[in-house]
């Protein structure tokens, strides 16, 4: 009877155990499936056995913004965005971020510079475009120089020589016509 009943014991200690731990496995973490958002971004929403409520929202093609986790906890709101490099940056702002678009984010959390440096840095690449083909223009220009003074060395070259011809017929002309001029006046 003795081992009836410890065996008994056992049997009940390892059936609250089992119990116990399926308890713990199914209120860990419920997920949901990520739901479409503005922006061509999808949230997913998830709630640990804490209370913990975590809210991602996954931006699929922005250039300054990847994500957002938007975490709740004890009644605290934190709000964390991530750049597409992966810099993580906290976001203090009273827009519902998981609503507004990628470009507001991205500016609540600092990853957009302001419009006017924005302007400037523009300017800028554009000044550098403008002295790149200005660069271009003169290398090109040196090279038509290089080619007209080529031709040009070609054609007094050319020109000596036919002067040096013209110069040999007629000096051989001339002797000609001093030798014809000989026979004639003896």
């Amino acid at each position: 009877m003795k081992n009836i009943c410890l065996l008994t014991i056992l049997l009940l200690v390892a059936l609250a155990a089992g119990c116990a731990q399926n308890r713990t496995t199914d209120s860990a973490t419920a997920t949901a499936s990520p739901v479409p958002a503005p922006d061509n971004s999808e949230i997913t929403t998830s709630v640990d056995a804490a209370g913990t409520r975590t809210e991602t929202r996954t931006f699929r093609n922005n250039p300054h913004i990847s994500k957002v986790v938007v975490t709740t906890r004890d009644g605290r709101r934190t709000v964390r965005a991530y750049s597409p490099s992966g810099e993580e940056r906290e976001v203090a702002t009273d827009d519902n971020v998981l609503e507004a678009t990628g470009e507001r984010v991205a500016a609540a959390a600092g990853f957009v510079a302001d419009k006017a440096e924005d302007a400037a840095g523009e300017a800028k690449d554009a000044g550098k475009e403008v002295a790149d083909k200005a660069e271009d223009v003169g290398d090109k220009a040196k090279d038509v120089g290089e080619k007209t003074v080529d031709v040009s060395k070609k054609v007094g070259e050319k020109t000596v020589e036919g002067a040096k011809k013209v110069g040999d017929k007629t000096v051989e002309g001339a002797k000609k016509a001093g030798s014809a001029v000989k026979k004639v006046i003896p």
